[in-house]
């Protein structure tokens, strides 16, 4: 790929996965608080800068989240407290990310997803996110001459980058590094961090907290020169 538009341009056409295209499609407008609102229902693109240093990388977008706005991490509560993170980061312009042009922007960072459609109970199977995988590679590429770190949301995000990584050229460690909140693997010269997921079972559990995910991602944004 060539530019962002055209990477976003074939990814919103992609039906790939049955079983995704499905749930994407059948699930809009099935829960009550958003009856007869218009949902994407396509796959989501990446959203932020284009010559970002920080990438962070989550899982797939929910079904009534960026499933149902267009943009990533947005319009669900993993969103809500990302955005609040990245705001006290300085990363963010405001903490709250309501909806595509709603004024929203990041500074030198970008939100990307190893699967790109809403999967049913936030579960996508193996098979889905190797199919999916070629995606988060061309990002990653178009990103490469500026991309500094990653910080990645979860053990799921961690196994599907790494081949990405490795394909791509990036002298991932071998064995490969398992996950843990708070890992840091130096790849080159590219940073990558490792930071529970906000979904809201951890959030609500209290494995992750807030102040956990702000001291995460300033390590980041430090390794990016980003503060």
């Amino acid at each position: 790929m060539r530019t962002f538009a055209d990477l976003d341009a074939s990814l919103v056409e992609c039906r790939a996965c049955p079983r995704l295209v499905e749930w994407r499609e059948g699930v809009a407008g099935t829960k009550a608080a958003f009856a007869g609102e218009r949902y994407w229902s396509r796959p989501v693109p990446g959203f932020g800068a284009e010559d970002a240093a920080l990438a962070v990388v989550g899982l797939a977008p929910s079904a009534h989240g960026a499933n149902r706005t267009g943009r990533m991490f947005t319009g669900d509560p993993s969103g809500d407290f990302l955005f609040r993170v990245l705001y006290e980061v300085g990363l963010a312009s405001q903490p709250v990310s309501a909806a595509i042009g709603d004024g929203l922007t990041l500074r030198g960072t970008r939100l990307v997803s190893p699967v790109r459609c809403a999967p049913p109970e936030n579960r996508p199977t193996p098979a889905e996110r190797d199919t999916c995988r070629h995606w988060l590679a061309d990002e990653l590429d178009l990103l490469r001459p500026t991309l500094r770190s990653i910080v990645v949301l979860g053990a799921f995000g961690w196994q599907a980058l790494l081949p990405v990584l490795s394909a791509a050229g990036w002298p991932v460690p071998k064995p490969r590094p398992a996950f843990a909140h708070g890992a840091r693997m130096q790849v080159g010269d590219l940073a990558v961090f490792g930071c529970y997921h906000v979904s809201p079972r951890n959030v609500q559990t209290g494995r992750v907290t807030q102040p956990m995910v702000v001291t995460a991602f300033t390590a980041a944004a430090s390794a990016a020169g980003l503060i």
